[in-house]
């Protein structure tokens, strides 16, 4: 059944056995009521039932004082009845039974509505669809939406556009009601105090990122300190008061008041997502959005993205060529080295100068000491290098959120080689600086000038084990040549070696393949890679070097 043709309001959320609604005092109330309204279907789930669930109830309070024929009526996406009974408590308006899954699954489908996000479908009451994106309209624009028709919708769409081209930071930070913003000691402080300054709105959620808010505060501080003419607003999206009592008493800026009608606006006029966790606009000195995302500064750059400020095109102009040429005059010191702390450890609290790594080959082991990473594949091809070189070395850099210093030594007291000490903060600037997400298992390679030769060492590795050192382009050439080469003077099948026992073993012949991934020898248990004597149909493989020897 297509959405715009679904039918009345009574056909479509009565049964035979149930022709009315409840209230979350156990009221009941007749479907048969609901004609001549506007109806919005809110399905959501207690996981859900947070700020935007706020923001709805405020809308329906003020709609139904002025009468409007508007209501909602919840459809809950859960499972429990205890999360529906936890949800519904708060809501002022009407719910289908929890107990009625047949007809919440038949609206489920009808709609098309997804798992994960609250949805809230309009609809005249024969069941004519008048807007699938309730969510974003109620949000955007409250009670001025109604009826919250397409066109409406377009209509106050097109009068955003045209007030961004008359954008002041009156107009954004201002509203009818109020003219000031909080200080972090709860005094007001008039927007007018603002003007003429870069302003970064910092819109945060209760579970925003702190590691973006710790760098943004050191550039925040930073910027003050020298004076310029800079200030963060923090947009706050939290629907707890105690979050934002937090979150104001902890940041040294100004933000809005609590539950202020204009945050959520805000988030819809600069087009951000229902459930973001941390975003910055910028705002420019001539009141006007700057087209510059200082939150990917920060992941990119860390603090040094103070360096980008007043974020023109051609200050980041500027800033990035700083950056490239950072890059191009990468050392092993300026990787490891961040002022008196120049040194990496070994074991017994031995500190190794970065000035005598200096001229060798170096892995950056990128992992987490409490991951359970399995480095014995590592330490075996770590001795296998050391044997054939001596410039060669190993340092672990721990995860960005690695706080266990138990775990982190216990890792390390596994491992034969060196690391950067525990809480380091040239850990965090690393990870960043080769773009280390979640929970990696990466290793990088830093040949003797310092320059980085390839993040693709443990791949290498997996595929050519300790043949595979320095790890530079030419060594790779080198290998595929040999690779290439060697195999035209194996057979190209062998008959069955002792320990290949198919039940018809005179039907099975080894195959001489090229390998497209590594494999397990059958005979010496080692990893084996490029090619194989195999036997597709037992998933048997040889080494070409243990498949040979027997011959």
């Amino acid at each position: 059944m297509a959405a715009e043709e679904v039918g009345d309001i009574v056909s479509l959320l009565s049964t035979d056995e149930r022709n009315f609604l409840i209230r979350n005092n156990g009221d009941k109330v007749a479907i048969g009521s609901l004609k001549g309204k506007i109806i919005a279907l809110y399905f959501t789930r207690f996981s859900l039932c947070n700020l935007f669930t706020l923001r709805l109830i405020e809308v329906y309070n003020e709609l139904s004082s002025q009468d409007s024929n508007f209501e909602i009526i919840f459809v809950s996406k859960d499972s429990y009845e205890e999360f529906f009974d936890e949800c519904f408590s708060k809501m002022p308006w009407l719910a289908i039974p929890f107990s009625d899954s047949w007809t919440r699954t038949k609206l489920e489908n009808i709609f098309l509505v997804m798992a994960f996000d609250p949805e809230l479908i309009i609809l005249e009451a024969n069941g004519k669809v008048l807007n699938r994106e309730g969510v974003q309209a109620v949000r955007e624009y409250g009670t001025e939406g109604i009826p919250f028709t397409i066109e409406k919708m377009s209509k106050l769409i097109e009068e955003t556009e045209n007030a961004k081209k008359d954008q002041t930071l009156q107009s954004v930070l201002v509203s009818p009601s109020r003219d000031y913003l909080i200080a972090n000691d709860r005094s007001k402080v008039s927007v007018s105090n603002l003007e003429g300054k870069i302003v970064a709105l910092y819109f945060s959620c209760k579970d925003c990122c702190a590691e973006y808010t710790l760098v943004l505060t050191k550039i925040y501080r930073k910027l003050k300190e020298i004076g310029e003419s800079f200030e963060v607003v923090l947009v706050p999206l939290h629907d707890e008061e105690s979050c934002y009592d937090k979150a104001v008493e902890s940041m040294p800026w100004f933000a809005f008041p609590f539950n202020d009608k204009r945050c959520d606006k805000l988030s819809c006029y600069f087009g951000l997502q229902l459930y973001i966790c941390s975003t910055v606009i910028l705002i420019g000195s001539d009141g006007k959005t700057i087209d510059v995302d200082l939150i990917e500064l920060i992941k990119e750059y860390g603090f040094d993205a103070w360096e980008a400020f007043p974020f023109s095109q051609e200050k980041m102009h500027e800033f990035s060529e700083k950056e490239k040429a950072k890059l191009e005059s990468q050392t092993l010191e300026s990787l490891l080295v961040s002022g008196d702390l120049d040194y990496v450890i070994g074991k017994k609290g031995l500190k190794v100068p970065v000035k005598e790594l200096v001229g060798k080959t170096i892995l950056l082991q990128f992992t987490y000491s409490w991951c359970g990473a399995d480095v014995n594949e590592l330490i075996e091809e770590y001795h296998k290098i050391k044997n054939v070189d001596t410039d060669f070395e190993v340092i672990f850099v721990p995860g960005k959120y690695d706080d266990d210093e138990n775990l982190f030594n216990e890792f390390f007291s596994d491992v034969p080689w060196l690391a950067l000490p525990f809480d380091y903060e040239r850990s965090e600037f690393l990870n960043r600086r080769f773009e280390i997400h979640g929970i990696p298992s990466l290793l990088v390679a830093i040949g003797p000038t310092g320059r980085t030769i390839t993040n693709e060492v443990w791949k290498l590795l997996m595929i050519h084990g300790a043949d595979a050192y320095p790890f530079t382009e030419e060594k790779l050439k080198e290998l595929e040549h040999r690779n290439k080469e060697m195999p035209k003077r194996w057979p190209k099948k062998i008959r069955r070696h002792d320990l290949h026992n198919p039940q018809d073993p005179g039907d099975h012949y080894l195959f001489l393949i090229r390998c497209c991934s590594t494999y397990c020898c059958d005979r010496c248990g080692e990893r084996g890679d490029s090619w194989s004597y195999c036997c597709i149909e037992c998933d048997f493989d040889l080494h070409p070097k243990c498949a040979l020897w027997c011959l």
